[in-house]
């Protein structure tokens, strides 16, 4: 694929020639890397194909999608370079890789789970859902962005009750916007700061192996 981007593909041990997969692109969080996303989801390998984008921007020892001015105000031009790249890369992926386009799904955490809220917002029902870790929505996405209906997309939203960097409060809203805008939302607090625990973790493969089979 003719990409910016840096990324890692995991197939299916058994892939059976003619079948296409459900496809899980994991986004990661400002400063980590693509490695980091995929321990989350390592024992659906046997069923899904996983591909982890790298952001392309450095950082420190890892990397992110786009800059920040401040906490919760990105760069506008980089973050909507991002999301039309990200875009186009989960768009050609089925010509590549043996990915069922009608089971694409993002999991993004933080960085990751921002731009995956906002590519459902933009993609619509070209995603079959998301799952989203401790992000949000930025206001001008909501306000500027051609935004698609997501009736028909699968939304997971997960919290951390004590996150230190985007309060539990934004959980909160992103759980009532995407209410009135899908019927398939699913959204949980968890006990943690900003990260991602065990039961979390349980219960986003729960999450991802139910949905694919709708």
């Amino acid at each position: 694929m003719n990409s910016v981007y840096e990324y890692d593909v995991r197939l299916p041990s058994r892939l059976e020639p003619g079948r296409t997969y459900p496809t899980i692109f994991t986004l990661h969080g400002k400063g980590s890397n693509e490695r980091n996303m995929y321990g989350l989801i390592e024992s659906l390998a046997d069923d899904f194909i996983i591909i982890g984008i790298r952001g392309n921007l450095p950082l420190g020892a890892g990397y992110q999608y786009y800059e920040l001015k401040s906490l919760g105000n990105p760069v506008r031009d980089l973050f909507d370079q991002a999301v039309t790249r990200l875009e186009a890369f989960i768009k050609e992926a089925p010509a590549e890789f043996p990915v069922d386009p009608k089971r694409r799904y993002l999991l993004g955490f933080s960085q990751g789970a921002i731009l995956s809220m906002t590519l459902a917002l933009k993609m619509g029902d070209q995603l079959k859902g998301i799952a989203a870790l401790n992000g949000y929505v930025p206001g001008f996405v909501k306000e500027e962005y051609p935004l698609q209906s997501v009736e028909r997309v699968s939304v997971y939203i997960s919290h951390g009750e004590f996150d230190s960097i985007f309060p539990v409060s934004i959980g909160y809203e992103n759980e009532a916007y995407f209410k009135t805008r899908t019927s398939g939302l699913a959204f949980k607090t968890y006990k943690s700061d900003h990260g991602v625990t065990e039961e979390n973790q349980r219960d986003l493969l729960q999450w991802f192996k139910e949905d694919a089979v709708r």
